[in-house]
């Protein structure tokens, strides 16, 4: 139809599925820009729920809750992967526009569909993913290459932060693996020779102008991101010309509207290889919230409601630190709020907390963004706010 490519003007209702931090920072992006948000979330008290003009408690497949949704909304999002690809079908069928499309996040909810997607691809870009088998019977597993070992084995399905791994040396630790994994579709991936681990965030609109922003290089700690540092120290100009050159055929390639992240590996022989596909705004991207002039999350608003895409530009050198809730029980069992006081003393240093009801080990409640005139002086603001709340730098 014509009047869905006009764009969604501000006072619209646009509409979020999923009510994690993600959702509630795409909230807050929203409203600044003078648009109202719906989220629907089957939790209670939701971080972007509790911010919305707008809660619909349900299950995303709910019927009437999609309905409801579709009725309030000219736009709707998903702020993570796993969200049932069929809600996004059908919010679309009821009229809506969907961005991305199910189809988009349906490659990235299963690892076998991306890896067979990646292969497809190198052939554009010359980068494809690790050497990899696919497990879905007891039989497979006899015929698994024995230059897989040692590798680590993923679920198809639902794996994120680590989750869902494990590292493989042998045929019979990987019979062992697949059955406490409850025998589901499997890929193991040979475990590659890495040097270290960047992030490549690009946007598309609807009218297929694509915009990327510059490449992270991330740590992770337990299989959680644990720092992005920006510019990528570590990254040769013509390694991340080629990564963005790459990013923006993929998002072109699967035709996808919004904001899209491509982890990849960097080998120590130089080579690059692609690891896997984040469909939404992504953690080693709340770096741009305040060392870029438009943040990821203002972009996945201007792609959603059909506006130009805005500059992606970096203003400042910015290493992002991930704060767990483990910050909180660092001296007793009871949770105690961490001395947010000692790490504003910084200048540069941005907080983001998530509004989260209560700290858990391992979950995410915040990030801060340290910014600097260099990368030194980045990492050394960085380094620091890590020690005063009893982190590795």
């Amino acid at each position: 139809m014509a009047d869905r490519m006009e764009p969604v003007l501000p006072g619209s209702f646009l509409g979020i599925l999923g009510g994690g931090q993600l959702g509630r920072m795409f909230t807050q992006a929203a409203q600044a820009m003078g648009y109202k948000v719906c989220v629907l979330d089957p939790g209670s008290d939701s971080p972007a729920g509790a911010i919305a003009e707008k809660f619909i408690q349900a299950d995303y497949t709910d019927p009437a809750a999609l309905k409801e949704m579709a009725t309030v909304c000219a736009s709707v999002s998903t702020e993570f992967e796993n969200v049932p690809a069929q809600a996004l079908d059908a919010l679309e069928a009821l009229g809506v526009f969907v961005a991305p499309r199910s189809s988009c996040v349906s490659l990235a909810q299963n690892r076998i569909a991306e890896k067979k997607f990646l292969a497809t691809w190198k052939a554009e870009t010359n980068i494809g993913p690790a050497p990899h088998f696919v497990i879905e019977h007891d039989a497979d597993i006899r015929h698994v290459p024995a230059e897989l070992f040692p590798g680590i084995l993923k679920t198809a399905r639902m794996g994120y932060d680590g989750k869902g791994q494990a590292t493989i040396y042998d045929v019979d630790a990987l019979t062992t693996a697949w059955n406490e994994f409850g025998s589901v579709p499997c890929v193991l991936e040979k475990r590659m020779d890495l040097d270290f681990e960047v992030s490549a965030l690009v946007v598309r609109g609807y009218d297929d102008a694509v915009m990327a922003y510059p490449v992270s290089q991330n740590i992770h700690r337990n299989g959680i991101l644990h720092t992005s540092t920006v510019p990528a120290p570590s990254l040769k100009p013509e390694q991340e010309k080629k990564i963005i050159a790459a990013a923006k055929s993929l998002i072109r390639k699967i035709d996808y509207v919004g904001v899209l992240c491509v982890e990849f590996f960097v080998l120590k022989s130089g080579d690059i290889v692609a690891n896997e596909i984040a469909p939404r705004p992504h953690n080693s991207g709340h770096y741009t919230m305040n060392a870029c002039v438009t943040s990821q999350f203002e972009q996945q608003v201007r792609a959603m409601a059909r506006l130009p895409l805005g500059d992606t530009r970096l203003l400042a050198p910015v290493a992002m630190l991930n704060l767990l809730g483990d910050l909180w029980f660092e001296e007793a069992d009871a949770p105690k709020e961490p001395a947010w006081d000692q790490v504003l003393a910084h200048p540069d240093v941005k907080l983001h907390l998530y509004g989260k009801s209560e700290p858990r080990m391992g979950r995410k409640m915040g990030h801060v963004n340290c910014l600097g005139e260099s990368l030194g002086a980045v990492r050394q603001v960085c380094s620091a706010v890590a020690l005063e709340l009893g982190l590795e730098p």
